[in-house]
Parts: C-alpha cells; sequence; structure tokens
C-alpha cells in the first residue's frame, strides 16, 4: 500500500511539473497613449512571434564578442547569422546603427529581425536605450510592423553597468514619444496612416517584476508629457 501511494504521489508531482513547464509564459500589459499596448513577458527573442524583432548589440570586439543566454541561443536559433555579422565587420554596431534581415526559414517566429547597436560597451548609459527607444518608434512605423518585440540582451552580453528595469524604462518612454511624434505627422498628413498595435519587452524572469513595474511608471510619465505637446501644425502658412 504504501508503494503504491509513493507511486500515486510521484505521478502528481510529474503531473504538476509538467503543467508548470507547459503554462503560458508571465506577463504584464499596459496601456500606452495613441491605443498603444506595451506588454513586459519573459520570452527569449528567439520566441516571440512579432511582426519585428529587436534586439541591441555592442560594437565588435576583435578579441571576441560575448555571447551567454538569450543572445547565445537567438544566435543558435539564427544558425550563427549574429555572429558572423560581427566576425565579419559588416555590423560593426556603432550607435544607432541598424541593421534588419528576414530570418531564415524554420529558425525563428519572427518575420522581420532588427539589429540596432549600442555602441562601445564602456560607453553604455542610459541615454545610448534612448536613442535605441527613438529609433526603433521609428522604424517599427517605417516598416509598418504592428507587432513589435524588443530584447536588450545586455545581460547577455555580459555588461552588468545599467540596471535591467531602468533601461526597458527609458526605452519604451522614447518609443512612446517617438511613435507620438509619427502618428501626429499622420493627422496632418505628413506621413502615410499606420497604426503598431502592440509593443513587447522581452525580460529573463529574474528581472521581470522589476522591468514591469518600471515600465508602468516609465508609460504613465510619457502619457502626460506627450498629452502637453503643442497641437500646432508643424508647417506654417504661405
Amino acid at each position: 500500500m504504501r508503494n503504491i501511494l509513493t507511486v500515486v504521489a510521484l505521478l502528481l508531482a510529474y503531473e504538476v511539473a509538467f503543467a508548470a513547464d507547459n503554462s503560458a509564459p508571465a506577463e504584464k500589459t499596459f496601456d500606452a497613449p495613441r491605443e498603444l499596448k506595451v506588454s513586459v513577458k519573459v520570452i527569449g527573442p528567439y520566441s516571440e512571434p512579432a511582426d519585428l524583432q529587436i534586439i541591441c548589440l555592442f560594437k565588435h570586439k576583435p578579441s571576441g564578442d560575448t555571447y551567454q543566454g538569450a543572445a547565445k541561443d537567438t544566435d543558435q536559433h539564427l544558425r550563427g547569422l549574429l555572429s558572423a555579422l560581427r566576425n565579419r565587420g559588416e555590423f560593426v554596431g556603432e550607435l544607432g546603427e541598424t541593421f534588419l534581415f528576414t530570418p531564415p526559414s524554420g529558425s525563428i517566429p519572427a518575420k522581420r529581425f532588427m539589429l540596432i547597436g549600442l555602441g562601445d560597451e564602456k560607453d553604455l548609459s542610459l541615454d545610448s536605450l534612448r536613442v535605441v527607444g527613438r529609433i526603433a518608434g521609428r522604424e517599427a512605423v517605417r516598416l509598418q510592423a504592428k507587432h513589435v518585440a524588443w530584447a536588450p540582451v545586455i545581460r547577455d552580453e555580459g555588461n552588468t553597468t545599467i540596471e535591467v528595469g531602468e533601461g526597458d524604462r527609458v526605452f519604451i518612454e522614447q518609443l512612446i514619444s517617438a511613435y507620438d511624434t509619427e502618428k501626429r505627422f499622420q493627422e496632418q498628413e505628413l506621413a502615410p496612416a499606420f497604426s503598431i498595435e502592440d509593443v513587447v519587452i522581452e525580460a529573463g524572469p529574474t528581472y521581470f517584476e522589476s522591468a514591469a513595474k518600471q515600465v508602468e511608471e516609465g508609460i504613465e510619465s510619457t502619457a502626460a508629457q506627450v498629452g502637453q505637446r503643442s497641437a500646432a501644425p508643424y508647417t506654417s502658412g504661405f
């Protein structure tokens, strides 16, 4: 009888563990200006089915670039494409440099993939991520990507200079600000109409709660700022 109870207990434990492993990833979603949905989600940049997946990479180091965690996994899923680009000097990684490609067939679910350079690792600052946020917002509109995902992968490149949640916050603040400008141009018929529907900020489980908290605060502060912008036309009359 005791052996039967032991077997039953083990089976139940297995079922619980299996259910946990197959549960939906942790995610928190917030409403942002311009009917934009922003989520912080525990998922890797190789798993999110985005129209446009974005990651950041430091300037290439001749001594060798660091790939661990999500950065390493992403490079492997892309069949070594990231490391090949950097090792050949075809994506240097200067701050604000971009590289757009279509992932190899059957590699990852994202339709398009964009690299944004962070510059020299020693020069990394919150201002670096502010630049990245503005670029991400404008490029998503230019490429007409409705579903956008971003993973900084800074920790996975071996750098701990910036607290993860703080970096996520300044990124989304600048993305929202840039997107608001794009929408104002559209309203004044200075650009074709297009709307981003959602942005997913990808985070590791260790940083999820901090990232979600700071992203929510960043959305609230930026919503107040863009709400105070001038409604006057960008162009003057003739």
